[in-house]
């Protein structure tokens, strides 16, 4: 079942890349006592969300945390390292926090697992944003194949 708008997010651990290397984190450490904008894409380094869904959060990055944002997180079922090559690689620095779902743990949570098992990519994480605000999803948005209802643009409107 898909988690919806006042639904707190479950307790989920992932991981980031950190000064030291692969740092661990769960939700908790990500959403509590914070206001936070999360979108997730089906993965790093692939045509839709490397050309426009990660850059529009990049380059909106500014005017999305003047709206009272505390972290903006892009996640995808990807490990540490992948997520933090493909930001290094996006020019991310420290607009946007990069997030491994490496288990898909996080996306079946949430119910927005995406199998692309057929196409030989595996369990993937849908499209989607949200806005958490300590815990509680406040706004969600899923897409398709395209990302027009997950965008940054469509994020500041909804904030």
């Amino acid at each position: 079942m898909t988690i919806k708008v006042g639904d707190s997010i479950p307790f989920v651990n992932l991981a980031t890349m950190g000064a030291e290397g692969k740092e661990d984190l769960s939700t908790n450490d990500l959403f509590k006592d914070k206001n936070v904008v999360i979108f997730g894409v089906p993965g790093a380094f692939t045509p839709t969300c490397s050309a426009k869904h990660l850059p529009g959060f990049v380059e909106h990055a500014d005017a999305i945390k003047a709206k009272g944002i505390d972290t903006i997180v892009c996640i995808s079922v990807n490990d540490a390292f992948v997520m933090a090559a493909w930001g290094k690689d996006q020019n991310v620095g420290d607009k946007v926090m990069m997030v491994a779902d490496g288990s898909a743990h996080f996306a079946e949570a949430v119910g927005l697992e995406l199998d692309l098992s057929r196409r030989g990519m595996g369990m993937r994480c849908k499209r989607f944003s949200m806005l958490v605000e300590d815990c509680v999803i406040k706004s969600l948005n899923i897409d398709g194949p395209t990302f027009e209802k997950t965008s940054a643009e469509q994020m500041l409107s909804d904030l």
